[in-house]
């Protein structure tokens, strides 16, 4: 195997690790900003490492192409291992979250709802929510609100980011490398 799918998959196991640690201590319950941020980290760290490995490896010449391509082999790896374990992580290990979220934005579209200025605000921002009544805007917004808080979507999303995370990721990281650190080789 690659170095640089090694290093992805390495590094898509230790996001994982700390994301089922958060859990399993109730670390951060409410919110998945820490687990955010560290994931970026960790696609950050999956190509970094994984080209410059590969780098110090590699015998042959390289162009700036080869080394995206090299580092996208890191990033990629890392994108699909997370973004299916995101699915399963929300779906098997803790649905609780989407249901709590789920809570919070129906509480919060009832009040929108029932908030004139708000209703008001709402309808003038959304075209077509103007000829709509009360009940059909919040019967609408709580529909939405189910299906945007799927692990499904969740995932995919989560997919999409991450791909294109990579992708500037690895145009950054080659940028670097070959104009300080591998300056002298090609």
């Amino acid at each position: 195997m690659r170095i640089t799918i090694k290093i992805g998959v390495i590094t898509a196991i230790c996001w994982i690790f700390i994301k089922m640690v958060f859990y399993y201590t109730g670390l951060f319950p409410d919110t998945i900003v820490p687990s955010v941020m560290l994931n970026i980290l960790g696609m950050l760290i999956s190509i970094a490492v994984g080209l410059y490995l590969h780098k110090l490896r590699s015998t042959e010449e390289s162009n700036t192409l080869l080394d995206i391509k090299n580092a996208m082999t890191a990033g990629i790896p890392y994108a699909v291992l997370v973004s299916v374990f995101i699915y399963f992580y929300y779906s098997q290990i803790n649905p609780e979250y989407y249901l709590h979220q789920i809570a919070e934005n129906e509480i919060a579209i009832e009040k929108m709802v029932n908030d004139p200025v708000e209703l008001a605000k709402f309808k003038s921002e959304q075209p077509d929510a103007e000829v709509m009544t009360k009940e059909e805007i919040e019967t609408k917004l709580k529909k939405s609100n189910r299906q945007g808080a799927a692990p499904g979507f969740t995932a995919t999303l989560a997919m999409l980011a991450l791909t294109v995370l990579a992708t500037l990721y690895s145009l950054l990281v080659t940028i670097v490398y070959r104009r300080l650190i591998f300056a002298g080789r090609n």
